[in-house]
């Protein structure tokens, strides 16, 4: 397997960089079989150096403060190792000590060697060394360093028997030995690799998470900045466009000196400016349409004739604006009955702006699962696929028909507009609703 950081370490390995309970709750198991395994390579390897430390000094002899300086400086070169790479897979230190893994196993195989050559007490420490190679180096080096170790342990316990062979005892003790470690080994570095692998698919799944909430927060954003668009399109745009339109036809009056028209006119731009203060409030704060409370959509959309009638004779436009209702009317969806009357203000207003009509009529036909309403005018007409083409236009025309398809379409209603110029124009709208 690929060489890792310096020693074992269930940070590594378990999740330090796992992020979130669910990162956690995946890793626990390995990440507590991995801790106990760690927790007892150390502590072995500590426990087995002092063993042989205090043996060495015991035993007396010219070189034994060599040895024991040798066993000093491979105790704090495996600690040195080993605590670099700890703070290291918590994040607190920067300096990655990766590069440095093989020669730092060097190192320690190197004083080991040096620690066996003088005193066979030090022969024990090659099994949690075992470990080390396994865990750091591809599998057969690993696997042939290991052998080599393993042959030098036997190679020291014959030379201290002092006997001709070695005994049978001095060759099984060290070859059961190796090749426990070899089996607990391979079995640490595949709860390694299933860690490191629910580490990474923890990563994946929060890193996956944090962006779905990104794309669904700016989907959301994208959704209230269109739905925003539609309501200020057919309420305070629309409101607006009659107000200038009505100013303007006052002042001719006072130009003219008829001054009741203009007074009219003036009194319908002062009810034109409140209808729209009340929407504004309305929609701001999220709640009705200030048209629809208390009342049915029938006589909403009879008020709303009345209005752009009268609101047209005060712009010296001459148009005629009837309301026809088919069927038993019944009571709407809140959704519906918004998206009619937004669909009503937003023909009309097109109506007396743009069609130069004489009559428009609105029908409205309640089918039970069904509601249809027809905005009908007799005006100059247009090319539709033309107008919904021009939602980039400077002054906004073209929105206000891609702002009513899009209502329409979120309540899996039908949009049809007929038109063509000097022929007038039909818009024709079809909506679902519960079957009473």
């Amino acid at each position: 397997m690929p060489a890792t950081p310096l020693p074992p370490s269930v940070e590594t390995a378990g999740g330090s960089k796992s992020s979130g309970p669910l990162g956690a709750l995946e890793n626990a198991s390995s990440a507590a079989i991995l801790r106990v395994l760690r927790v007892t390579l150390h502590t072995g390897f500590a426990l087995l150096l002092a063993v042989a430390l205090a043996r060495t000094l015991m035993a007396g002899g010219s070189l034994r403060w060599v040895w024991a300086g040798a066993a000093v400086v491979l105790a704090a070169a495996y600690l040195a190792g080993t605590v670099v790479e700890k703070r290291h897979a918590e994040g607190r230190l920067v300096f990655n000590p990766r590069r440095y893994a093989l020669p730092w196993l060097g190192v320690v195989t190197g004083l080991w060697a040096f620690l066996l050559a003088g005193s066979a007490d030090f022969a024990w420490l090659a099994f949690p060394i075992f470990f080390l190679h396994l865990h750091l180096l591809p599998r057969r080096p690993a696997l042939l360093i290991i052998a080599l170790m393993t042959a030098a342990v036997i190679a020291s316990q014959w030379a201290v028997s002092g006997a001709p062979v070695p005994h049978a005892a001095a060759v099984v003790g060290p070859v059961l030995g190796a090749v426990f470690s070899v089996i607990t080994g391979l079995a640490y570095a595949a709860l390694y690799r299933e860690a490191e692998n629910q580490r990474r698919a923890a990563d994946q799944l929060r890193r996956t998470r944090e962006e779905l909430a990104r794309s669904q927060h700016e989907a959301g954003v994208l959704a209230e900045r269109e739905r925003l668009a539609r309501e200020i399109h057919d309420t305070l745009a629309q409101g607006l466009s009659s107000i200038v339109l009505l100013g303007r036809a006052a002042g001719q009056s006072l130009t003219d000196g008829d001054t009741a028209t203009a007074s009219g006119q003036l009194a319908l731009v002062q009810q034109t400016a409140a209808d729209n203060l009340a929407e504004a409030r309305s929609f701001v704060r999220g709640l009705t349409p200030p048209q629809l409370e208390g009342t049915s959509l029938v006589e909403v959309l009879r008020r709303l004739c009345d209005n752009t009638e009268a609101g047209a004779a005060a712009s010296g436009v001459p148009l005629r604006c009837r309301l026809e209702v088919d069927g038993e009317p019944q009571e709407l969806p809140q959704t519906v009955r918004v998206t009619l009357l937004r669909a009503a203000q937003a023909s009309l207003a097109n109506v007396r702006e743009h069609a130069r009509a004489t009559a428009a009529v609105v029908s409205l036909a309640f089918l039970g699962t069904e509601v249809t309403m027809d905005v009908y005018d007799d005006g100059t007409g247009f090319d539709p696929s033309v107008a919904e083409g021009a939602t980039d236009a400077a002054d906004g025309s073209g929105f206000g028909l891609r702002s009513l398809r899009e209502r329409v379409t979120a309540l899996n209603g039908l949009l049809a507009v007929e038109s063509a110029p000097g022929e007038g124009t039909v818009v024709a709208i079809r909506l679902p609703v519960e079957e009473r």
